[in-house]
This record gives C-alpha cells, structure tokens and sequence, in this order.
C-alpha cells in the first residue's frame, strides 16, 4: 500500500544515487536509470539533499557527470535556504564550511559576524577552527548557531565519515546554545521542497538512506519514507527504536519498479 497514490519522489542524494569519494564518487547501481525512469512517467521529482562541500551548480554537474538527468532547480539544498534566514534577519556569519560552498554566500554581509554557520567543513574541521567558531559564539550576548543539517556521518567509497551534526553537538555544549537546522530533519526544509514540486506531502514519498534526517525527518511532514540499504544503511537501522520506514528496499531502482507498477 507504501506505493499507491503517489505524485512525486524526493530523493537523498548520497547513499542513494552515488557513494561520494575524494576521486568525486561512484554511481550506485541502476539509480542513474531510475532516475529517467521517474522523469519519463511524469512524476514530479526533487533531490533533497544536505550536500553542503559545492555549490548546487557544481554538484549537479558533477551528478551530470556520472549520468543523471538533473537540473539546479530540481535540488532542495540548505545553503540557499540559510542565505534567505540570514538576510530576513540581518544576520552576519562567521562560515565554518567547506571552501567550495563559499560562493553560495557570496551576497551575505560577513563583516563583524553575529552568528557561525556551520557546514560539513571536511578537512577545515580542524581543532583551531572549530575553536575560533566557540570563541565567537561564547563571546555573544544571545549565541546563534546555523547548521546546514545534523548528519552523524555518511559513507563516501574509502569509508564512513563524520559528518556535520557532531561538530555541531560540540559547540551546543561547549557554548550552551541550541543550534538552529536548516536542512534535513528540518520540518520547513521539507515543507520547502513540497511547495517547490507543488505537491501535498500525503501524495509523495521520501527516499534516504539516513533512517532519523531522510526517513524520521519526511515521516513527521506527513509524507511516507523508504530507506535504501545503500549508502550508510546499517543493519541496525531496522531496529531503530523511534523511526520505522514505510518500508525498506534494497535499492532506488527497486523502490522505482514498485512506484510504477502501482
């Protein structure tokens, strides 16, 4: 029944569609495919996705590059919708992100920062880094902490990585401040994607890898959630205490074949 009435997909992008990688990452098998497959059956698609290490504009060439039919306005991404939080409310950022989503904030005010945004900064996660991000937040009257999502880690082709939310964990308890997400598990970042595909959440269907940000995150808008066993899936995931996937596949094409033979 996961699969009746279904009017668009959103889509996790690693671990569901590639496996990223230092040589830019590897295709998972058959997901290329599926994706053409949704596109062709008319159904309304969106990559939802907390990739914060490019710009939309380089990460959709370098998905084009492995052989996905996708476009920059087909990508829901935290970092625009954190530019558009920090201009409603005048805020200047201290950036601890990686260096190739930098332009991203290019039209932001960074001079005498007000607050850190902090992204999956990879190698610039360095100890005086991150101390440099405390300093400034424990130095503020009323603290504010932006995390472009709260990932635990993810899996790139060499192996699991630390990803975003345990930078994120620490500076919430060293500087006793609650950090504000924007990205997945973020309510509004799925109720963005809906709108921009213009579909109700009870007519789409979420598919990650991530069983609490993709799965958990998609469930508590109201939409249905699968979970992959690719990516960073374990098999723990199926025991998860709080969050149960409407149902678990092997992988998108296998999702995909069910969707459409509905």
């Amino acid at each position: 029944g996961w699969a009746r009435a279904v009017r668009g997909l959103l889509l996790d992008v690693s671990g569901v569609l590639y496996d990223s990688g230092a040589d830019g990452g590897v295709p998972i098998a058959g997901s290329a495919e599926a994706v053409r497959r949704i596109k062709a059956s008319g159904l309304k698609l969106r990559l939802c996705t907390n990739e914060t290490q490019a710009t939309r504009e380089n990460f959709v060439k370098k998905l084009q590059g492995m052989g996905f039919d996708v476009s920059v306005a087909e990508v829901t991404a935290p970092a625009p919708a954190a530019c558009h939080i920090l201009k409603e409310r005048g805020l200047r950022p201290h950036l601890l992100v990686h260096d190739d989503l930098v332009p991203e904030f290019a039209e932001i005010d960074k001079t005498n920062p007000n607050c850190v945004v902090l992204g999956d900064a990879a190698e610039n996660f360095t100890y005086a880094n991150l101390n440099e991000a405390f300093r400034l937040l424990i130095g503020m009257e009323k603290p504010v902490l932006i995390s472009l999502g709260r990932g635990r880690y993810y899996k790139e082709t060499d192996g699991l990585k630390l990803d975003v939310g345990a930078y994120m964990k620490a500076l919430e308890y060293a500087c006793d401040v609650q950090a504000e997400v924007v990205g997945k598990p973020s309510k509004r970042f799925f109720e963005s994607a809906l709108a921009e595909m213009g579909v109700p959440p009870e007519q789409a269907i979420m598919i990650g890898d991530d069983i609490v940000n993709d799965v958990g995150g998609a469930q508590r808008c109201g939409m249905r959630a699968l979970q992959v066993r690719t990516g960073k899936y374990r098999p723990s995931d199926e025991n998860h205490p709080e969050v149960k996937p409407d149902a678990y596949v092997n992988n998108l094409a296998e999702a995909v074949d069910i969707i459409l033979q509905q």
